[in-house]
């Protein structure tokens, strides 16, 4: 679906994905650094370029179980987010990338997270929000922990990565939990 409204968090904009983002979306995961710690490690060459990707961007816009925004900061993109597989349930999966490396490790992705926790929990009424992470990315997990997500098992030789089988980390986080955190004062 198409996302028609732009988010703000503390550090972040999270502004509609549109076909100029498939420019960056390209050079992120073109860089082995970034594209290690995703899914898309295991993507053949031709499906990590621009056109390829600006096809993924309209096929996004056309699926209603999906919704994906570009992380912005400082005035230009530096990840992307978003929601997949949005059941009318009230469940989704989340995914997220910070592309640029100087915004590694800064909380700006925590924050693009919890902009889009909200906004899933609230604007969509989702129940449950749930990610699977590399076993040993170790990073990402500590960042998902503060936003509240919790473990919830282990997926044993999940994906590949370079060929090779790797175990992921199931976590998610129900709505009543993100509320009880919020109202604790817990996040930062």
């Amino acid at each position: 679906m198409i996302a028609t409204q732009t988010l703000h968090g503390r550090k972040v904009r999270l502004s509609p994905r549109s076909i100029e983002h498939a420019e960056w979306l390209a050079r992120w995961l073109g860089d082995p650094e970034v594209r290690h710690w995703l899914h898309a490690s295991e993507f053949r060459p031709e499906e990590l370029t621009r056109e390829a990707l600006e096809r993924k961007i309209r096929d996004v816009w056309a699926d209603p179980s999906e919704v994906r925004f570009a992380i912005e900061a400082d005035g230009a993109p530096i990840g992307d987010i978003g929601l997949l597989g949005i059941h009318r349930a009230g469940r989704a999966e989340m995914s997220i990338v910070i592309g640029e490396k100087p915004y590694w490790s800064r909380g700006y992705g925590a924050d693009a997270l919890s902009t889009l926790l909200r906004f899933g929990f609230g604007e969509l009424g989702l129940r449950r929000i749930t990610l699977i992470a590399d076993a040993d990315n170790l990073r990402g997990i500590a960042s998902y922990a503060r936003c509240g997500f919790r473990h919830e098992g282990v997926l044993r030789a999940h994906r590949l990565r370079y060929g090779q089988p790797l175990d992921m980390v199931a976590m998610g986080v129900l709505r009543e939990e993100l509320a009880a955190l919020e109202g604790d004062g817990e996040r930062s």
